[in-house]
C-alpha cells in the first residue's frame, strides 16, 4: 500500500492525534477515574467501536496503512452496518492511489452525509478520551429511592448517556454509552423544533420491536416530557422516546433524531435491563457537573429536613406555618398560590385530625437550575373524613437561601 506523506488532511490528523492522545495516557494517571475495562472479544480485543476506531487511526498516524486497514476490517466484521468503519475503510483504499483531501473523500459523495460522519468520528474520539469518573457522581443524583435500581443521565454535549446503580443509596457507575440527538440541538421549547428537552423525566413505557416500525429497531422507552415543569414554562410536544436504530444501520450521527435520544440496538437492549416503568429517572443535561457524593450530603439534608418540617406541619394542623412552606410563585392544576391557600385553610377547618407518611422519597437537582430540585414520594395520608394514598411530586424552589414549594401534584 502507499505509503504517502501528504496521505492526512487536516480533520484526519486531529482525529490521529486524539486517538494516540488517548492511547498514550497514563494508567496511572487515570486509575482514579477510569471506567471498568470494556468489553472483550473473544480475540481479546476491546469491543466498543471508539476505541477500535481508534487503533485504525493510530497506525494512520503513523502511516501504517496495512495495519490500519486490519483493524477497520475488525469493526467492520463485529458492526457490519457501521457507516463510519465502512468510510474510513474507503479512504484508506483510496488512498492507494492518490492523497486524500478529506475524510470521506469520494467522487460526488453526498456532502450532508459524509458531514454527519465526520462529526461522529470525533464524538466517538472524544468518547475514547472520556475520563469516567467513578469517584464522582453527577450531582443531579441527590437521592435514589430503595425501589430505583438504576438512573440514566444523558449528556447531549459529549452524545453519552450514563448509567448509575443505586448502591444502597449511592449511586454507582455502571457504563456509558455513545447516542445520537436532536437535529437542533438541546433545550426543547415546542412541537417540532427537532431539539431534545433538558430535565428530569421517568420512564412511562416499554415499547418492544413487535410493536413498532423498524425504525426504532430494537425497541423504544417513552420519557415523560413534557414534565411539569416544561409545561409550567410553556414548553410543548410529545414523543420523546430513547429508541433504537433501523436493521440496517448500526449507529447515527450525533445531530440526527427528531428530539429523541437514540442508541445503537445493542446499547438499547444493555440498558433495557436497567428500566423499571414509572419508576428509572432520566435526567437530560447539556453538559455534567461531577462531585464527590458526599458533597452532597448537605443540600440533601436540608431538603429532607424542609419536606419533613412540611410534614409534620400539615399533620399537626398548623395552616400557617404548613403554607409557609409555598413559593409566591407557586401553581398547581390551574391554582395560584391564593387560592390554594384558601382551600387548604377551608380543607384544614373541617380536621380534627391528620396522619401523613412519606414513603420512598427521591430528590434530583435540576439540570442547569442549581435553585430548582424535584423531590417524588408515596404519600400515605389519613383524616377524620378522608383517607388516599397517591404518589406525589413537588418541585422546590430556592429563593434568598429558604427552599420553599413552587409545584406539587400526583406524580
Amino acid at each position: 500500500m502507499r505509503r504517502s506523506g501528504t496521505l492526512f488532511t487536516r480533520l484526519y490528523a486531529v482525529l490521529a492525534l486524539l486517538a494516540v492522545t488517548a492511547a498514550a495516557t497514563s494508567h496511572a494517571a487515570i486509575a482514579a477515574v477510569s471506567p471498568p475495562p470494556p468489553s472483550r472479544a473473544a480475540d481479546g480485543q476491546s469491543s466498543e467501536p471508539g476505541a477500535m476506531l481508534a487503533k485504525t487511526l493510530i497506525e494512520m498516524g503513523s502511516n501504517r496503512l496495512d495495519a490500519a486497514l486490519l483493524e477497520v476490517d475488525k469493526v467492520i466484521q463485529r458492526f457490519p452496518n457501521f457507516r463510519l468503519a465502512h468510510l474510513i475503510k474507503g479512504d484508506l483504499l483510496a488512498a492507494r492511489a492518490r492523497p486524500l483531501r478529506g475524510l470521506g473523500d469520494a467522487p460526488n459523495a453526498p456532502l450532508d452525509r459524509v458531514e454527519d460522519l465526520r462529526d461522529e468520528a470525533r464524538v466517538r474520539l472524544a468518547r475514547y478520551q472520556l475520563k469516567r469518573p467513578t469517584d464522582r457522581v453527577p450531582k443531579y443524583l441527590l437521592q435514589l429511592n430503595p425501589q430505583q435500581k438504576h438512573a440514566l443521565i444523558v449528556d447531549i454535549r459529549s452524545s453519552t448517556l450514563f448509567v448509575f446503580e443505586n448502591n444502597n443509596g449511592t449511586p454507582r457507575y455502571v457504563a456509558d454509552y455513545y447516542i445520537t440527538s436532536g437535529k437542533n440541538g438541546s433545550a426543547k421549547r415546542k412541537e417540532g423544533d427537532k431539539k431534545t428537552p433538558l430535565g428530569v423525566y421517568h420512564v412511562t413505557a416499554s415499547l418492544s420491536r413487535t410493536k413498532l416500525s423498524d425504525f426504532y429497531g430494537a425497541g423504544a422507552f417513552p420519557i415523560s416530557y413534557p414534565n411539569e415543569w416544561d409545561r409550567r414554562e410553556g414548553r410543548d410536544g410529545n414523543g420523546i422516546w430513547l429508541h433504537g436504530t433501523p436493521s440496517d444501520t448500526y449507529s447515527r450521527p450525533p445531530r440526527a433524531s427528531d428530539g429523541c435520544v437514540v442508541l445503537t440496538n445493542n446499547d438499547l437492549e444493555a440498558i433495557s435491563t436497567s428500566m423499571q416503568v414509572g419508576i428509572t429517572p432520566v435526567i437530560i443535561a447539556d453538559g455534567i457537573d461531577w462531585v464527590k457524593s458526599d458533597t452532597l450530603a448537605s443540600l440533601r439534608k436540608d431538603l429532607l429536613k424542609n419536606i419533613e418540617t412540611w410534614r409534620e406541619n400539615w399533620e399537626s394542623l398548623n395552616t400557617a406555618n404548613y403554607l409557609s412552606h409555598y413559593a409566591p410563585g407557586f401553581s398547581s392544576g390551574g391554582q395560584n398560590l391564593a387560592a390554594w391557600s384558601k382551600q387548604k385553610r377551608e380543607v384544614n377547618a373541617s380536621k380534627s385530625w391528620i396522619k401523613v407518611k412519606l414513603e420512598r422519597v427521591s430528590i434530583f437537582l435540576y439540570p442547569g437550575r442549581d435553585n430548582l430540585a424535584v423531590a417524588t414520594f408515596e404519600q400515605d395520608y389519613s383524616s377524620n373524613n378522608l383517607s388516599n394514598r397517591m404518589k406525589k411530586r413537588q418541585y422546590w424552589i430556592n429563593e434568598r437561601g429558604t427552599w420553599r414549594i413552587l409545584y406539587e401534584g400526583a406524580a
